[in-house]
């Protein structure tokens, strides 16, 4: 059906629709609501307070085949080393590419 879009509009007709897209956003978003409520109980965030918790953590000293990158300063096996810059510093192979 055409629809004359230059016809002086009727705002009682507006308003109604108005109201029913309203209400049809309302219920919509109470089901979105819910749904992020169940995800957000079971999340917890970071920065969480973790006073009670035990946080002892064994540290490993660095092994004989492991080097520290010059680059990226962590600590890969020897596997990873790609070359030694004119310093003598090792780089990993992430670095070198």
């Amino acid at each position: 059906m055409a629809q004359d879009y230059d016809s002086p509009r009727n705002k009682d007709e507006d308003e109604e629709s108005l109201q029913a897209l309203g209400k049809s956003a309302q219920n919509t978003s109470s089901d979105i609501d819910d749904d992020e409520n169940a995800i957000a109980e079971d999340y917890e965030l970071p920065g969480a307070d973790l006073s009670n918790e035990d946080s002892s953590v064994t540290v490993i000293p660095m092994q004989g085949d492991e080097f520290i990158c010059s680059q990226c300063f962590l600590v890969k096996h020897r596997s990873q080393l790609a070359y030694t810059d004119e310093d003598g510093q090792p780089v990993c192979e992430e670095c070198a590419a």
